[in-house]
């Protein structure tokens, strides 16, 4: 991971199929052709855990049902906490079985129809609910040595509530960070990359233009009339953070995809 990540290699957000689909079929072979394009450019697919709270196919049964062919450096599984503890471990033998090592652990997005892991599910005590720091726990504990755990951090969040939780997590397993969507040069981005020097960080970059999405996932207001041109903002996280990896979230497929080979390059020419 380190080594892809240290490379400058993309990390692509790819959703499966959600449960209510109408058109699953075509949904599939969306998720499949997205899947091998990321393997085959060299690059990470990251699979959404029920993203936004709403309820889809697991990645990892998606991968088996669909017979992908999984590089253990090219694949990363979103968990979060809202599972039951039977799926939990199904999730985590399928990740085991199909050769997938890294896992984004997360508290995650609810709703009322997703099950929550409890404290007494996992083991934990002392805790009156199972968030990231619980999950690790639990994975490195009955898991031992069978991943590579990440974490999320989100710079908009209050700044010593955020650092505190994130050596929670780090103390719990974490051993890489992906950050909350940044536009631009961020000083609590550049305090996490001063705290932990020795810990691989990945940069998300927000690739989709509907701003008001960007807008919830940051926490402020963003004007609709912005000027927001992704790919160029893509290329400004590169120069600066050059020595960071970047997740590409809402990438554009059929117009945005071609564009990003060999931006690193140029970027810095």
């Amino acid at each position: 991971m380190e080594h892809h990540i240290r490379n400058k290699i993309y990390h692509v957000e790819i959703l499966p199929p959600k449960q209510a689909t109408e058109k699953l079929h075509e949904d599939l072979d969306s998720f499949v052709e997205k899947f091998n394009r990321v393997r085959e450019s060299g690059y990470c697919a990251c699979i959404t855990d029920n993203a936004m709270g709403l309820l889809a196919f697991q990645g990892t049964e998606v991968i088996e049902e669909m017979k992908l062919k999984v590089n253990p450096e090219q694949v990363m599984i979103h968990l979060n906490t809202f599972h039951t503890k039977e799926d939990l471990d199904n999730i985590l033998g399928t990740c085991i079985a199909t050769g997938i090592k890294y896992l984004l652990v997360i508290s995650g997005d609810g709703s009322d129809r997703l099950p929550k892991l409890q404290p007494s599910d996992i083991g934990a005590k002392g805790v009156e609910s199972v968030t990231s720091v619980e999950l690790l726990q639990y994975i490195r504990r009955e898991y031992p040595g069978k991943f590579v755990m990440g974490v999320a951090f989100n710079p908009y969040e209050p700044e010593e509530h955020e650092f505190a939780k994130m050596n929670r997590k780090m103390d719990a397993g974490a051993t890489f960070i992906i950050t909350q969507p940044i536009i631009e040069k961020n000083v609590i981005v550049d305090k996490l990359l001063e705290t932990y020097p020795d810990v691989p960080v990945i940069i998300e970059a927000w690739m989709s233009k509907k701003l008001h999405l960007l807008s919830d996932a940051v926490g402020y207001e963003i004007p609709e009339d912005t000027e927001f041109d992704p790919i160029a903002t893509l290329g400004l996280l590169h120069r600066l953070y050059p020595k960071c990896g970047v997740y590409l979230s809402l990438l554009g497929f059929k117009y945005q995809y071609d564009k990003i080979t060999g931006l690193w390059n140029k970027s810095l020419s």
